[in-house]
């Protein structure tokens, strides 16, 4: 059986993690999402992926290849301009032969329910109930078959969601030929799926226990912390004398741990890192290639991507810091509210009571500058010495 991986989208909510990479593309645990996803599917049972690819799919196609390295098979799909899920489906309806499995390529769930998805016999929809119904659609059911479809509706009349993982026959391409347009603008399979109801034909519901839906930058921190309680320690570096090593921590090759440094896991650093000396690194934090933590510096919870600086004095809380950042001397990020209330970002509610910066790429602070908590740094923003910066600040900003 093939599995279609629906990963052409740019994920615009993840702004601004996503101006220079696919959302499927942001790393958890020092992976991008798309590979766990690939992993779990994999590890189901499934050889042969489809991936539509359309925004920087480049870099899709760039890690993952024709799929060698996770022994399977890959093969691509370009889908230019972005029109729904049923559109990029009946781009590749010559590729498909018998049952096929779907999967939204931004949501990550488990092996063990893909298992149990692939031995129904007709199309089906995985759901899971939530308490939080923003921004999803929702699945009305009656004797475990699907009767109604709400897509991202107000006030759906149900806490039961679409998890963005199916199961289909042949018999979805003759409803996407019949699908049109929605009120977004969009080819949308729940309406095909709809239609088939419409034309008779059941659709089953298979509730699934694992799900990880990513929709804003905050998201990523708690599916980070998901991802790293399962983690193996290992060390393919080299850790110097006086260095403390707690619980769980994995250290990628070429990367170096020096004197004084203080980590409790668990924790993941990838390769050519230079961490320390004398900095302490605390639970849930993922560091990606070439990063370099410093002196008197203290990272807790966070995402680190590759190649960003930490050199001196800093301090970094439930943030997610972008490529090539750097931050000078003392840069400081809060992470709490004084009134200790649940963090409010660009009017959106984070249900989070700890929340510092989301930072895109090769964004610069000078010595000593402080960043309030839920404050979201476009790409390529200058932040200069002593500076206080609050809110939404736009790519390419200079702050003096």
């Amino acid at each position: 059986m093939k599995a279609v991986i629906l990963a052409a989208g740019e994920g615009s909510r993840m702004r601004p993690l996503t101006h220079s990479r696919p959302k499927v593309m942001l790393p958890i645990a020092n992976k991008p999402i798309l590979e766990h996803l690939l992993i779990e599917a994999r590890e189901a049972g499934i050889g042969e992926f489809i991936f539509i690819v359309g925004y920087c799919d480049e870099q899709v196609r760039n890690y993952f290849g024709r799929g060698e390295k996770w022994g399977v098979n890959i093969a691509y799909c370009e889908q230019r301009k972005q029109l729904g899920t049923a559109d990029a489906l009946r781009m590749v309806a010559d590729m498909l032969d018998g049952k096929f499995l779907v999967v939204n390529g931004d949501v990550i769930v488990s092996r063990e329910d893909i298992g149990r998805l692939l031995s129904n016999g007709n199309n089906t929809i995985s759901v899971i109930e939530v308490k939080d119904t923003r921004g999803l659609g929702m699945v009305e059911l009656c004797e475990g078959k699907v009767v109604h479809i709400y897509e991202k509706t107000e006030k759906p009349p149900t806490r039961i969601a679409n998890a963005g993982l199916y199961l289909f026959t042949p018999d979805i391409f003759t409803a996407i030929s019949r699908t049109v347009k929605s009120p977004r603008g969009e080819y949308e399979i729940t309406d095909s799926l709809q239609l088939l109801m419409e034309a008779g034909q059941d659709i089953s519901a298979q509730e699934i226990k694992y799900w990880l839906d990513l929709s804003y930058p905050w998201d990523l921190l708690s599916a980070n912390e998901l991802m790293l309680d399962g983690l193996e320690p290992q060390n393919l570096g080299e850790v110097e004398e006086n260095v403390v090593l707690k619980e769980a921590v994995s250290i990628g090759k070429n990367t170096v741990i020096k004197s004084g440094t203080y980590i409790v896991g668990p924790v993941i650093i990838g390769e050519g890192c230079e961490i320390g000396p004398n900095c302490y690194i605390r639970p849930h934090t993922s560091i990606g290639n070439g990063c370099h933590i410093g002196a008197s510096v203290e990272v807790k919870n966070s995402i680190i991507m590759k190649g960003s600086k930490l050199p001196h004095h800093n301090y970094v809380g439930d943030s997610v810091i972008g490529e090539q950042c750097n931050l000078g001397a003392g840069t400081k990020i809060a992470n709490l509210r004084l009134d200790k209330k649940d963090i409010q970002v660009a009017g959106i509610d984070t249900k989070r009571r700890k929340l510092g910066a989301i930072i895109g790429d090769r964004v610069e602070t000078g010595i000593n500058a402080s960043i309030n908590v839920g404050c979201i740094i476009g790409n390529n923003t200058f932040i200069g010495l002593g500076a206080v910066v609050s809110g939404v600040i736009l790519p390419n900003s200079k702050l003096l």
